[in-house]
């Protein structure tokens, strides 16, 4: 009698992932491919609406991708400054998510309650309330602000900004530091709105963490700031690439180069002129996905 083949450690562990996937995959083939091939053909294509609600398109190449590169008046400044936006946000997010998820992991009366207050941009991010939290946003930074502003010239313990930027240059600190620094208080709120997904994974990824570990490096001596780097940043290294993954889709899926495809698609009902904006930033952020998915995996921690 032949003896049954058993499946190896390895291939258990594809199946188990394949079968983990395979919703995405489903819902990728039925719900996505179908648009992701008009898309391409829109592009590619002149689109003409008629008037009893149906469309026909008439090839013209690249002619859709030429004019958002070479003719369009705001396409590419848009999209330069789309792609200057990630380069200060990501790093900012994942470094404050990482930040907060430690702190909330801690053990401390109200722990609960702090995490949800955390969580509630990601759960208010919706039409409506965000409209109304951006109103009141602006009329704390244009009204509020600026009367407290006022208020406070008239004594001594006004905050004045550019001393500390004075301050900052006096002890040798690079430009493209203070510029950096600058530019982070002023996106203060948009980095604690965009973090809660971000804080959340984290914290499932610091209670993954073997207590064992943490056992052996206080036997060991070892100092908190040692056993951070040595133990918990390296066992939170996978996490980070998938939150530095979901946080440059997510920047880019609420940046203003997708108003503009927008406006091209439903103000100026140019279809295919939008559909070839959709391609090219879709291209822009895979490209960014690929350079720093292959960084980060390099510096990339897998405990077995």
């Amino acid at each position: 009698m032949k003896k049954k083949k058993r499946l190896t450690l390895s291939q258990k562990r594809a199946i188990l992932g394949l079968t983990f996937i395979s919703p995405w995959i489903i819902g990728f083939l039925v719900f996505y491919a179908r648009s992701l091939a008009l898309a391409i053909q829109f592009s590619l294509s002149e689109v003409i609406v008629a008037d009893t609600g149906g469309y026909s398109t008439k090839f013209i190449g690249l002619d859709n991708y030429k004019y958002a590169l070479f003719e369009h008046a705001s396409f590419n400044q848009v999209l330069v400054n789309s792609i200057f936006d990630i380069v200060i946000d990501v790093p900012l997010i994942i470094f404050f998510s990482l930040l907060m998820a430690i702190l909330l992991n801690q053990k401390f009366k109200g722990r609960t309650i702090v995490r949800a207050i955390f969580f509630l941009p990601v759960i208010m991010n919706s039409g409506a309330i965000n409209d109304a939290m951006e109103l009141a946003r602006q009329v704390i930074a244009g009204g509020l602000s600026a009367a407290s502003s006022e208020a406070m010239s008239a004594t001594s313990s006004q905050v004045n900004m550019q001393f500390f930027l004075g301050l900052f240059m006096d002890l040798g600190m690079p430009d493209g530091i203070i510029n950096y620094i600058v530019e982070a208080v002023g996106r203060i709120y948009d980095i604690v709105k965009s973090s809660g997904v971000q804080i959340i994974i984290f914290i499932a990824a610091l209670q993954a963490v073997p207590s064992s570990l943490y056992e052996v490096s206080k036997i060991e001596g070892a100092t908190a700031y040692e056993t951070f780097w040595k133990v918990t940043f390296p066992m939170v290294t996978p996490l980070i690439l998938t939150n530095t993954v979901y946080t440059i889709v997510d920047s880019f899926i609420t940046s203003q180069i997708v108003d503009v495809a927008y406006e091209e698609a439903f103000t100026n009902y140019t279809y295919g002129l939008s559909s070839a904006m959709s391609m090219l930033s879709t291209l822009v952020v895979c490209i960014i996905l690929v350079a720093v998915g292959a960084w980060i995996s390099k510096k990339t921690f897998y405990y077995n």
